[in-house]
């Protein structure tokens, strides 16, 4: 099949690999962009576990906290330039809508839109949005948010990366309410959620991950060892130690912490719990990079591909 050179820069931007392997990739995968990465990975020419999300837009990652940190809101609205993302009246706009969301419980951003505004009834919040168009002078969307509640004793946190680049909101939980309200433990809660920021974790722990997920990581580690002509009781015990690097490096618990590698997050939370006399448990987080999966214009860049590639 014919491989366009819109494909060829998206897998190069996911793998990091060169433009003529990601167009064989492609052939050989009859432009399937999983089997692509796939393919490049078991040829050793893309390392990348996580897939890269696309080019980032303009906007604001932003968090919003009860006073007693029993819930919590991590909201994106994206604008058109990073010049309005500076502007003082947008980043009033997103932590009007945050304080919004954190009090109205809305389950959707369609029934956010309709919701009467907590700070002014006569205005819905969609009103309050085409104002703020109206006012900035720019296209803006509130593209999604996440809502944490914690039920019985525990703690929301928060972490805001340059400025709403990244943001993380995380929940975890223990088994008395005293140990729940110490502001040893909203420290706990708010240095796991800076970890993620950092170290990109994909899930919680380690049964969390699909079987698929760890299948193909199987498949890959499989086809690789294969080349080495080793015998495959030996290669599937190589598997096992390479499917504990795996989940070392996408399970959030079994993370190095990043501001202490000597430990583990796991390892933190259980000194932290023994600090507090309580066990903690990190319930779930959810990350948000600004943008992601989003398009942005790239026509130069695809045109480099296309001249490359010879297409």
């Amino acid at each position: 099949m014919a491989v366009t050179a819109g494909q060829i820069s998206e897998l190069r931007k996911a793998t990091g690999a060169g433009m003529l392997d990601c167009k064989k990739a492609l052939e050989e995968t009859a432009g399937d962009f999983e089997q692509a990465v796939d393919f490049l990975r078991k040829k050793g020419l893309a390392a990348a576990s996580k897939k890269a999300g696309r080019a980032a837009t303009e906007g604001m990652v932003t968090a919003s906290l009860s006073a007693n940190g029993d819930k919590g809101v991590l909201l994106e609205i994206n604008s058109e330039t990073d010049f309005v993302a500076k502007n003082e009246k947008f980043q009033a706009f997103v932590k009007d809508v945050a304080d919004h969301i954190l009090k109205a419980s809305p389950a959707s951003v369609d029934e956010l839109f309709k919701q009467a505004y907590i700070g002014d009834s006569s205005k819905t919040i969609e009103t309050l949005l085409n104002e703020a168009i109206s006012v900035i002078g720019e296209n803006m969307q509130i593209r999604r948010f996440s809502t944490f509640e914690v039920k019985g004793a525990g703690a929301v946190g928060a972490y805001i990366h340059a400025g709403g680049k990244i943001g993380v909101l995380v929940e975890a939980t223990c088994d008395n309410e005293a140990a729940a309200r110490d502001e040893r433990f909203a420290a706990f809660v708010k240095d796991v959620a800076m970890h993620s920021a950092a170290a990109s974790p994909l899930y919680v722990r380690r049964d969390q991950v699909d079987a698929d997920v760890l299948e193909r990581e199987k498949d890959i580690y499989r086809s690789k060892a294969r080349e080495t002509g080793k015998p495959e009781n030996i290669i599937e015990k190589i598997i096992d130690g390479q499917i504990n690097k795996f989940y070392a490096d996408i399970c959030l618990v079994e993370q190095q912490f990043v501001k202490d590698t000597d430990k583990t997050i796991q390892q933190y939370a259980a000194e932290t719990g023994k600090t507090l006399g309580t066990a903690i448990t990190i319930s779930r987080f959810t990350r948000f990079v600004l943008g992601e999966g989003l398009e942005k214009k790239e026509s130069d860049f695809a045109a480099e591909v296309a001249a490359a590639a010879g297409l």
